[in-house]
């Protein structure tokens, strides 16, 4: 009990102290987590609003496969991009192997059926409340598009949300095609993984209270934002 009561007291050293490798490896965690996420919502969000709007034949096996995808294991994205970006795959050529455009392309995949599935559910419960306005109006799909995402705002940044929390706490795709390289692609989860098993617990436990941090963080402001949007349906 001893050890781990020093080994947090050391932890929280680190964060009071700014450790310059604690600080390396958040600030690169950030970097890759916001990158795919913002990545994934500009494909996403505009891809779950068309679906939502949108019916054709079969558009149940595609949100069969679109929600089955949400739950795709990481390890198996990390691979899939790490065949891709390799010497031998199609896109060696790039060299982003082991870099962090190579995190962030697999987050990014990682996290995009995520936001399209969560954002195609909460739009097409607008678009069913808004339809008939949208069909006396003339509205185009387009416009219909843009209208739910302007009136869904509060709905697609929880969206958003979730998807940075999912990518910021993911470890195996990253892992795969980062290769957790010191001052390089170490980010916190793999950090936390290889300092655990090097016996540095200080620096492993620094990284594990910013994650949950983060983590309060997200939810903190999901239930915000859940408030503000239900008081200004309300009002």
């Amino acid at each position: 009990m001893q050890g781990a009561e020093q080994a947090l007291f050391l932890a929280f050293s680190l964060l009071w102290t700014a450790d310059a490798d604690l600080i390396e490896i958040v600030s690169l965690s950030l970097y890759v987590s916001l990158s795919a996420t913002l990545i994934a919502c500009a494909l996403g969000l505009p891809l779950g609003a068309l679906m939502a709007v949108t019916r054709f034949p079969g558009r149940g096996a595609v949100l069969v496969v679109l929600n089955t995808l949400m739950g795709l294991p990481p390890v198996v994205v990390g691979l899939m991009v790490y065949l891709y970006l390799s010497r031998a795959g199609p896109l060696g050529f790039l060299g982003l192997l082991y870099t962090p455009g190579a995190m962030i392309i697999a987050q990014t995949l990682l996290i995009l059926p995520i936001v399209t599935a969560l954002a195609r559910q909460q739009l097409e419960e607008l678009h069913h409340e808004y339809d008939e306005q949208f069909r006396s109006f003339g509205l185009t799909r387009r416009q219909a598009v843009g209208a739910l995402i302007r009136d869904g705002r509060f709905g697609l940044v929880t969206v958003a949300l979730a998807g940075f929390g999912r990518a910021i706490a993911e470890v195996g795709a990253v892992m795969i095609v980062g290769g957790n390289i010191d001052h390089l692609t170490r980010v916190m989860t793999t950090a936390i993984a290889l300092e655990t098993s090097k016996g540095n617990l200080p620096l492993a436990l620094a990284l594990g209270l910013v994650l949950l941090v983060l983590a309060l963080g997200v939810n903190g402001l999901v239930q915000v934002i859940r408030a503000r949007a239900e008081g200004q349906s309300h009002g």
